[in-house]
């Protein structure tokens, strides 16, 4: 039996965050309007972390950008702004495509 929390009353309880076994995927993908946006994969993150950080990100470069499918989207080629923000908080960042 694992010793994993499956309910709790403390409203301060967040799930932890699993372990990093792969590099975070961060990608640049145009599209049908030419319009470019930042993909970042493979973020072993809660989903509310994932939202937190994103929200993090967004207020920080001034732009749009969602959660789809696991995946943050970044209105916009922030690359570099989003490696060494990743970096910074101790995750293994890839870079993927030109």
């Amino acid at each position: 039996m694992t010793d994993e929390i499956v309910y709790s009353t403390d409203p301060h309880w967040k799930p932890k965050t699993p372990k990093q076994t792969e590099p975070v995927r961060i990608s640049f993908r145009t599209g049908h309007k030419g319009s470019g946006m930042t993909l970042i994969e493979k973020l072993p993150m809660h989903p509310e972390g994932k939202e937190d950080l994103l929200r993090k990100f967004k207020k920080r470069l001034g732009v749009g950008g969602t959660v789809k499918f696991g995946q943050l989207e970044i209105q916009g080629d922030h690359r570099d702004f989003v490696e060494m923000e990743l970096k910074a908080l101790g995750f293994v960042v890839r870079r993927i495509g030109g």
